[in-house]
């Protein structure tokens, strides 16, 4: 294991000077919902009274981005630049970025395959320092699991060693059903071995009635994701109707709204140590 002070060396070419709490909102996989639980943990932190009204949101990764008159977009750093009324342009929130829908690492050395310069640390350190610099507290948001690669580096730089340099408390985002106790699992027991702080574990989407889901491990996973890991589930955020999601364009409906109201992010945000 890489020691953590080389490993910011590497990364950002310096050690990052963050002093507002913050959290980063990791998940298991891709796909399991880290942009709909970060807009939901934004939204109630700016209207929880708890003095953190400006919120910087960061995507420090994308892919599978649009091309438009302005560059490269990432729908996620759209859905939390409204979430959060960031003030910061989107190149600020996502500082790195990619059209090929891969992995980071995979779409870098596509991009290094052309003679582009496909990762720039030093651009998403400074971003990262203007955010903390701007804001009350910061929420990181991943990309995919925390095993991905960001470049194609040798060996690879991942998501673990991006946790590990920013320092903050770590979310996990789960899906509810079968196989997820194994996948939940691996990911802590990663997060610990690395010395990282973990905030607790998100469901996502949890059926209303688990009980007639046709998937019967959803009614235990509960129970078992805490058993098996250590971590308690903070939040379950509800299954919803299909269209009725879009943080992008501004949309979260008001039960998961509520339902994740209901976990105190404010306490489970904290400094880099």
């Amino acid at each position: 294991m890489r020691e953590s002070a080389a490993m910011m060396a590497s990364i950002f070419g310096r050690k990052l000077k963050l002093t507002r709490p913050g959290l980063l909102i990791t998940g298991t996989d891709t796909g399991v919902g880290k942009t709909v639980v970060t807009c939901a943990i934004v939204w109630n932190l700016r209207r929880g009274g708890t003095g953190r009204s400006r919120v910087g949101v960061c995507k420090p990764f994308a892919t599978g981005c649009r091309r438009d008159r302005e560059g490269l977009v990432s729908p996620d750093a759209e859905a939390l630049a409204h979430f959060a009324d960031c003030p910061q342009p989107l190149d600020i929130i996502n500082p790195v970025r990619f059209r090929a829908p891969l992995a980071p690492g995979a779409a870098a050395a596509q991009r290094r395959s052309q003679a582009d310069d496909p990762v720039d640390y030093a651009a998403l350190g400074r971003s990262l320092e203007l955010l903390d610099r701007t804001s009350d507290c910061v929420l990181v948001e991943g990309v995919g699991g925390i095993l991905v690669p960001l470049d194609d580096a040798d060996p690879p730089t991942t998501v673990l060693d991006l946790a590990e340099a920013l320092d903050y408390p770590l979310l996990v985002v789960c899906r509810p059903g079968l196989g997820t106790l194994n996948h939940t699992a691996m990911t802590t027991t990663l997060l610990k071995q690395r010395g990282l702080r973990i905030a607790g574990l998100v469901i996502n989407p949890m059926p209303t009635d688990p009980a007639r889901d046709e998937d019967s491990s959803i009614s235990l996973n509960r129970e078992w994701l805490t058993r098996l890991t250590g971590v308690p589930v903070v939040a379950t955020c509800p299954a919803c109707e299909a269209g009725t999601i879009a943080p992008e364009r501004g949309r979260l409906p008001e039960d998961v709204l509520e339902v994740m109201g209901q976990a105190d992010w404010s306490g489970l945000l904290a400094r880099p140590r």
